[in-house]
């Protein structure tokens, strides 16, 4: 039996990017150990002035409950097992945690991207990095724009 620790935040994409990796979608391939791991959206520390450490525990636990009515029924309607995790630490000492716990190697990353450029394979070269020193972000080419136009 594979075992594959799933990484999820939002429900709808999750399913989107599981559909193709579960049973039905293989057609017939041996079941699945799915361990979801629900990531909740970060609360700032500002938030601790009108919340309680047990409320945000509280609506973290409701959260995940929440995303995983969204996906398990679908994960186990193919025959595959689900155990879920709620993640309350940094994710790279949980995925050890979790490869140890359950001995798996295969990890999928199925949240939702954040808003924003995608870091490019070339951004952790430092080589590339040497010409970069023209590069200006699209805002400050735009406030430059507006300046020369509002100067004329």
């Amino acid at each position: 039996m594979e075992k594959i620790i799933v990484y999820v935040d939002d429900g709808a994409h999750a399913q989107q990017q599981l559909a193709p990796m579960t049973r039905s979608g293989l057609g017939g391939a041996p079941r699945t150990h799915w361990v979801l791991v629900a990531c909740a959206p970060r609360m700032t520390h500002r938030i601790s002035k009108w919340v309680s450490h047990s409320a945000r525990e509280n609506w973290r636990a409701k959260w995940a409950d929440k995303l995983f009515a969204q996906i398990v029924p679908g994960l186990q309607a193919s025959g595959d097992l689900v155990t879920v995790v709620l993640a309350k630490g940094p994710l790279p000492e949980l995925t050890d945690q979790l490869k140890a716990e359950h001995g798996t190697s295969r990890v999928l990353d199925a949240r939702r991207p954040k808003f924003g450029p995608e870091p490019s394979p070339q951004a952790a070269d430092p080589a590339s990095t040497k010409n970069r020193r023209w590069d200006l972000p699209g805002a400050v080419l735009g406030m430059g724009a507006m300046l020369l136009l509002g100067v004329e």
